[in-house]
């Protein structure tokens, strides 16, 4: 049991302990009805169930709290650091709620293991933790039925799908008729357009909750700035929700950054450093590049000296990146090296290091990688190794903005073939013939005119115009505008993981602060610390007229949230623009900010 909890990356404290755990002895309206029976009563429960199945006996913060309210029947946004056990929530809830519980996760991967970990839980529990089922594009259109007749009957209590498969209506009234009693929404900041992981799929969920006659609405993420919070909200229709931060700090993760001027001391440094890490047995780790050919290089250097490594990443079959997350998760690997594409899903708590060998994209995508050490609570190493240079790329990256006549093309495209009664939508390989744009290009073209609600995309690759789209000359023009707002958006927090990477103070408090979170004094667990530079100015001014998480307005950059608050400076998040840091004595003297009601 304990192993089977300890794979999940569930929350195990108190190993050794044994302890008493009394049968469930509850009566008439508290079967079945936990919404409906006393905190006390639902409290029991919940700790029973987690203790006797899942196997721990307490909580990381926010745990119980989340599941408090879900039972309870209270729309709830959990956002839950890395590792801190996302998916016990649901499991917990879903098991003493009367009905199904459907689960939006964007990867088939991702659905396929937590399936095969309730699985576990169910064999090693003895116990029913409920019958678990994907649905998704690598089933056959009759086992897909069977899925749906299984939730349907009861058979299967938790239903593990990605948002494609919802725009398919049938899809829908099968689940609407099963009545579900909870409706979970895996990696949520995935519905923000703030977020740095956007999916345009994303956004027909708000819609689908409502046609399932709005069951409880469960948000998971452990990503989440105050605006993209705001944001899953309000897409996710939420009604009056129970909005859960646990904090974002992971203090065991120690946070380092290595600068260096020339590209080849730092490819250097890269390999030293785990060379170091694995030879003094802190490992395995995971290095992370930002190119293809960075991941085969440091891997194939690593190999050379001894190291049991493979390169990962989207260029790679998909028999070899399965392969490789295999060997990763069955300890045959001491380092992987990837880029991006190694990243939902990968939960392997004896992570002891992940080292960057250029930076992310953003602070959000740090975060999120950096989170994968440390999970089971010991010492970790979060290192970037930094060349200034570097950045430029990742401002290509955020650069790039379409011409309006190439949106207008495509969205002109999508809504002929309709007129014409092609009612399977336009694929999107005729798509790429038609227009000669690469499939990268257009997958953003076809992203940007779906936010603008003026094309959906289906599971099966279809483009079909969106009920009431606009026509396509003003779609182009409002995905053209959308599309310099994320640039904007993007590059800023570009900006913003410079100003990580070159800081003299805490670097834990510059991360902290980055997503809303106020660190009163220095970590003493960072590179910085360690220097003495975090001390020299530590800790914000007591009487600031913008505390963190005040709404305010700029006279040219529209709304926004403070961020971070220091002595002499504030980090704005401007809806239009992005962050941006203001010299606070400019901001008062010439009243650039006023807060906002």
């Amino acid at each position: 049991m304990r192993e089977a909890a300890l794979a999940s990356g569930l929350s195990i404290t108190g190993a050794g302990e044994t302890l008493p755990v009394p049968a469930p002895s509850l009566k008439g309206d508290d079967v079945g009805n936990p919404a409906g029976a006393s905190t006390s009563v639902r409290t029991r429960r919940i700790r029973e169930f987690a203790r006797d199945v899942l196997g721990f006996p307490t909580f990381r913060p926010g745990q119980e709290e989340a599941m408090q309210a879900v039972v309870a029947g209270r729309d709830t946004l959990a956002v839950l650091p890395s590792g801190a056990g996302k998916t016990a929530v649901y499991q917990v809830a879903g098991h003493l709620l009367a009905g199904p519980v459907v689960v939006v996760s964007p990867l088939i991967a991702l659905q396929r293991d937590q399936v095969d970990r309730l699985d576990e839980l169910g064999e090693d529990a003895g116990n029913d933790v409920g019958t678990a089922a994907q649905l998704n594009s690598s089933l056959s259109a009759g086992d897909q039925r069977e899925v749906l007749e299984e939730v349907g009957d009861g058979s299967v209590r938790y239903l593990f799908l990605a948002p494609e498969q919802l725009a398919k209506p049938e899809v829908v009234d099968a689940i609407a008729e099963a009545g579900p009693a909870l409706f979970v929404v895996d990696e949520a900041h995935c519905v923000s357009a703030w977020g740095h992981d956007f999916r345009p799929e994303y956004l027909r969920l708000g819609g689908v909750i409502e046609q399932l006659g709005h069951p409880t609405v469960l948000a998971l993420t452990a990503t989440a700035a105050p605006p993209v919070r705001a944001e899953i909200v309000e897409r996710l229709g939420m009604r009056d929700p129970e909005v859960i931060v646990a904090g974002f700090d992971r203090p065991e993760i120690r946070l380092e950054v290595a600068p260096f001027a020339d590209e080849h001391g730092k490819d250097q440094a890269v390999v030293d450093r785990v060379l170091g890490e694995i030879g003094d047995g802190r490992g395995p780790g995971i290095v992370y590049s930002a190119t293809r050919k960075g991941t085969e290089q440091v891997a194939a250097a690593l190999v050379d000296h001894g190291l049991r490594s493979r390169a990962y990443h989207a260029g790679l079959s998909r028999a070899g990146r399965e392969d490789t997350q295999r060997a990763w998760m069955d300890d045959e690997l001491d380092v992987v090296v990837a880029t991006t594409a190694f990243g939902m899903g990968i939960d392997k708590p004896g992570t002891r290091f992940v080292i960057h060998a250029e930076p992310a994209d953003s602070l959000d995508s740090y975060y999120q990688e950096i989170g994968r050490a440390g999970r089971d609570g010991r010492p970790a190493l979060a290192l970037l190794v930094y060349r200034q240079e570097d950045l430029g790329l990742r401002r290509f990256f955020a650069a790039g903005t379409p011409a309006e006549e190439e949106l207008q093309q495509v969205a002109g495209l999508v809504q002929a073939a309709a007129a014409a009664g092609i009612a399977d939508g336009v694929d999107v390989r005729a798509l790429r013939e038609e227009t000669g744009l690469g499939a990268t290009t257009l997958a953003r073209d076809l992203n940007l005119l779906a936010q603008v609600e003026a094309v959906v995309l289906d599971e099966e690759g279809g483009a079909h115009p969106a009920p009431a789209a606009p026509s396509p000359a003003q779609a182009a023009a409002a995905a053209r505008g959308l599309a310099e707002q994320h640039e904007r958006m993007d590059q800023s927090r570009v900006e913003m993981m410079r100003g990580y990477a070159e800081t003299t103070d805490c670097r834990r408090q510059f991360l902290l602060g980055y997503f809303g979170e106020q660190l009163d004094r220095p970590c003493g667990n960072c590179d910085t610390c360690e220097d003495g530079t975090a001390y020299e100015d530590a800790g914000p001014a007591d009487d600031t007229p913008f505390p963190v998480g005040t709404p305010v307005e700029h006279r040219e950059w529209g709304p926004g949230a403070v961020m971070r608050v220091e002595d002499d400076r504030l980090v704005v998040l401007f809806e239009e623009v992005g962050y941006k840091t203001l010299g606070l004595a400019a901001v008062v003297e010439h009243d650039l900010l006023t807060t906002r009601g």
